[in-house]
């Protein structure tokens, strides 16, 4: 997330590496590259001369106090200004004081609209919410199937009518959800390629049908800042409530983040990082800036640890790490809960320095797959005591995991460093996030 910018970034904050003070010409020079890195990661131009100027006339003159060096303070200011352009703050989601709170869900097709609505709901179920997904994306046959085969997929109700018209079948669904206390309900909207007028009239009739509390534009991240200038004219037809960024896990400029809210003047209320049902993070602007800056968030990787790791299973493990009683069966367990938390890269990237540090490992998160095959193929036995493991046993581990049995020895190996190290972490009461994040077998140098 936010690699290349985070890369250019870097390079340009380093001229003041070995400087006694902040001078006119070397925060010149700076803020030329500094620009530069914004307007290649596709920040809207007003938004990128704006911002160097604004951390430009803070720099000139500052008094640099104390063992504070110039490139701190630099990195300081830098990080302030990232996060007023993003927020200051986290936008929450607002609910009716007269349930059911209404979240009308719009954007382009493609975008992952759909998705974020299943997101959407796991997510606020978790808060105690009842969620009702609605199935008003009548001109896609598709898409009223993906949204059914969500709200299985999750055990959540989707209400659909056989009818073509997207207003009734929205208004019957508040209806529904009233008389069958769902307190919350989720309106999935027709999609288009482009914006056209009978899109646009579609949602504003529905809007003004049912009266949302939220009204979120889904964007695109990767098409940068033709996804901020689309949600603008959908929030100059709409009055959008705020804006969701998807696929920000792949390979993004980071364009889009940093320009939505001072052209768009709503704030960025989600961001999907990933496929899967659990791939939504509330949008946090001063973390965002910490990651952007190569600082990791530490603060969002606790929380996804939180929500996956039950409390007396994780006292469980750090006994058992303790006592020198890891075995592959627990490990097996770690690893099914890890899976669910998102990229191996992502959350190695939270962890402040650990970027940089590991930035030339591959991180394969198909190994996942390998290594489980290759616990699979073992008995229960050899699972909880390893060592019993001799040449035909590695060899029928081996074949019946459609692996190698150098993949096999590896694997043991690293298990075998992995829980050494474990132990004498354990010590600090740190065992727990390293039985979470010291995987064997998941990096390879480049």
């Amino acid at each position: 997330m936010f690699e290349n910018l985070q890369e250019k970034l870097e390079l340009a904050l380093k001229r003041f590496r070995g400087q006694a003070t902040i001078s006119e010409e070397n925060i010149s020079e700076a803020m030329r590259e500094i620009r530069r890195a914004l307007l290649e990661a596709d920040v809207n131009l007003d938004v990128a001369r704006s911002f160097v100027d604004r951390v430009r006339d803070k720099s000139i003159g500052k008094e640099v106090k104390g063992s504070l060096l110039p490139e701190q303070l630099i990195v300081k200011l830098v990080r302030d200004e990232l996060i007023d352009l993003m927020g200051t703050h986290r936008a929450d989601i607002s609910f009716s004081p007269s349930p059911p709170t209404v979240i009308m869900v719009a954007g382009l097709q493609g975008s992952g609209k759909t998705t974020f609505c299943g997101k959407l709901a796991k997510s606020l179920r978790k808060k105690g919410k009842q969620p009702l997904l609605v199935a008003c994306d009548i001109h896609r046959p598709a898409a009223i199937l993906q949204l059914k085969q969500l709200g299985d997929q999750l055990k959540i109700p989707v209400y659909s009518e056989d009818n073509k018209d997207a207003i009734t079948i929205a208004k019957n669904a508040v209806s529904y959800a009233k008389k069958f206390a769902r307190d919350l309900v989720i309106i999935d909207t027709a999609g288009r390629l482009t914006i056209d007028e009978l899109m646009m009239k579609e949602v504003v009739d529905i809007a003004g049908a049912v009266k949302p509390t939220e009204t979120l534009f889904v964007c695109d991240a990767m098409i940068g800042q033709d996804a901020v200038n689309t949600a603008k004219a959908f929030h100059e037809q709409l009055s959008l409530t705020g804006v969701v960024l998807t696929k920000l896990d792949g390979d993004t400029r980071g364009g889009a983040a940093l320009s939505v809210l001072h052209v768009v003047g709503k704030p960025i209320k989600y961001i999907g990082t990933g496929e899967k049902l659990d791939a939504l993070e509330p949008f946090h602007p001063e973390r965002i800036a910490s990651r952007i800056l190569g600082m990791g968030d530490i603060i969002t990787l606790v929380e996804k640890t939180e929500q996956e790791f039950d409390h007396t299973q994780a006292k469980k493990l750090e006994d058992k790490i303790r006592k020198n009683q890891f075995t592959f069966e627990d490990f097996l367990e770690q690893m099914k809960t890890i899976k669910k938390m998102g990229s191996l890269r992502d959350l190695i990237g939270m962890i402040p320095g650990m970027d940089k540090a590991m930035k030339n490992v591959t991180f394969d998160d198909k190994a996942f797959a390998r290594i489980e095959a290759i616990i699979l193929s073992m008995t229960l036995k050899e699972r909880e005591n390893p060592k019993i493991l001799n040449g035909s046993r590695r060899q029928r581990i081996a074949h019946g995991s459609g692996t190698t049995v150098q993949d096999v020895n590896r694997l043991l190996k690293q298990f075998d460093d992995m829980t050494k190290m474990m132990k004498n972490i354990s010590r600090g009461g740190k065992s727990r996030m390293m039985a979470n994040f010291g995987l064997p077998g998941l990096g390879g140098m480049k």
